[in-house]
């Protein structure tokens, strides 16, 4: 091999590696801002910033904020989804790593409803639509810019690790919020304590923007460019060309109802004093910290068995598990048990449902063409994820405290919305031996199985060099 090869393979490891930490940190960044919110808006929020003369009035209102934050993601994913198809998926990242942070940090220095009354609650929705609209493009844009720098035979492997940095940032939350919660006394928690998650997103936005700065537009727009290929309307172009996908990416997203159960609605049901359940936050909050440990551990070797098996299979069988085990949760929590919970939420959430979880990174934008591959998979999983993100509120209405067979209520609606989403992966075509160049074509053919192995025991870093 040459000297200009060995520059050449070099950098294109760096490359991969570096888009590779660029969706970990800015997922570990929404995630942690998401599940700061989703447990602040379950256990504090409802006396903080709005009425407490009504607890079940304040508990739907509270969750009804960290619903309207996913209302503003199908707007941010028209606005950033043409950004990132039309001016590169790098400066979308960066553009979106800097919105979401900062609102967020803003958060923390909210007065509360005694202090400004109904303005407080206004302007907490104002800054959740503010970091609503950034998550719109932040999880497609970073997934995309992981799949086009991912080599043949290992997109699977390597798009897992931005949803890795999810689980990761929800694991550094509760690292956040559970010595606050040991520390501090409930006086102390409820005056100041809770600002600090809020306050130290503006940490983990430096350490994001060095690394974003760093990583170079993927070859796939770069090539697009240079052939004069950038869509002037991508948005129209998605809709003309692969609405069937959207749609079925759409029914897909509904996955989010396992997560929206467990750790939005689960938290509330769980600790809140309306509904007399009773377990200590700090309790509340171990549990899906440990699973999400799991997951950490799970997702690497998930992502890479797809590369085997397929993107398919996996995706059926995790939802079709963690949304059955989702009502199971609830049960466990209904009897006040916190080992079942515990034990629970290690298989439901920590092991199956990162069969779609590891998977969604690879398998979302796999389905569309690279001239529209941010907004096609941005409108169309923002969109199920919002009906699922107001699900939490639903719940509490229909299952509000002092109700009978709540476990039962709530998971079997949440076990319908996860059958949507099973049936909708199964009616997608299967990406996985599908060359890059061919991803969204409805009549590519995938790579024989026997090259396609060939190819996967390569260096995968030669493989991207190659291609």
């Amino acid at each position: 091999m040459t000297a200009a090869s060995d520059s050449k393979l070099s950098a294109t490891r760096q490359q991969v590696l570096r888009a590779t930490a660029s969706g970990w940190v800015g997922s570990a960044l929404e995630y942690y801002d998401f599940f700061i919110y989703a447990t602040a808006a379950a256990l504090i929020f409802p006396q903080l910033f709005f009425p407490s003369s009504d607890p079940t009035v304040a508990i739907v209102a509270s969750l009804g904020t960290y619903g309207v934050g996913y209302a503003a993601r199908p707007v941010g994913a028209f606005f950033l989804g043409h950004w990132g198809d039309t001016h590169g998926r790098r400066n979308l990242l960066i553009f979106t790593m800097l919105m979401m942070g900062l609102a967020t940090a803003c958060v923390g220095f909210l007065p509360t409803y005694s202090q400004i009354g109904i303005w407080a609650p206004i302007f907490l929705v104002i800054l959740r639509l503010i970091q609503g609209f950034a998550l719109g493009g932040e999880l497609t844009g970073a997934s995309t810019m992981v799949l086009e720098n991912a080599p043949f035979g290992w997109r699977g492997y390597y798009g897992s690790y931005t949803l890795q940095g999810t689980q990761a940032g929800q694991v550094f939350a509760a690292a956040v919020f559970l010595p606050l919660l040991y520390i501090l006394s409930t006086e102390g928690f409820n005056s100041w304590g809770w600002r600090i998650p809020f306050m130290l997103s503006l940490l983990l936005v430096v350490a994001g923007l060095i690394v974003r700065l760093r990583v170079a537009e993927t070859p796939v727009f770069t090539r697009e460019q240079e052939r004069g290929d950038i869509p002037t309307a991508p948005i129209i172009e998605a809709f003309q060309t692969s609405w069937k996908d959207m749609l079925r990416v759409v029914g897909m997203a509904f996955s989010n109802v396992v997560p929206v159960v467990i750790t939005v609605f689960g938290a509330a049901y769980a600790v809140q004093p309306a509904y007399g359940i009773g377990f200590s936050r700090s309790l509340y909050l171990w549990i899906p910290v440990v699973g999400n440990i799991v997951a950490v551990c799970v997702i690497p070797f998930a992502g890479r068995l797809s590369d085997k098996v397929g993107r398919r299979p996996m995706f059926c069988l995790g939802i079709l598990g963690s949304s059955f085990l989702a009502s199971c949760y609830l049960y466990a929590v209904s009897i006040h048990s916190a080992a079942l919970a515990v034990v629970i939420s290690l298989v439901g959430w920590g092991v199956i449902y990162q069969g779609y979880n590891a998977i969604f990174p690879s398998f979302f934008p796999e389905l569309f063409p690279s001239r529209v591959r941010v907004c096609g998979m941005a409108i169309a999983q923002n969109i199920g994820i919002v009906i699922t993100a107001f699900l939490p509120m639903i719940f509490a209405a229909i299952a509000p405290p002092g109700s009978a067979n709540i476990p039962l209520t709530v998971g079997t609606l949440g076990f319908g919305f996860g059958l949507i989403s099973v049936f909708s992966g199964w009616s997608a075509r299967e990406p996985y031996r599908i060359r890059s160049e061919d991803l969204g074509k409805p009549d590519a053919v995938p790579v024989d199985k026997e090259e396609y192995e060939r190819a996967r025991t390569q260096d995968p870093f030669r493989t991207a060099l190659a291609t």
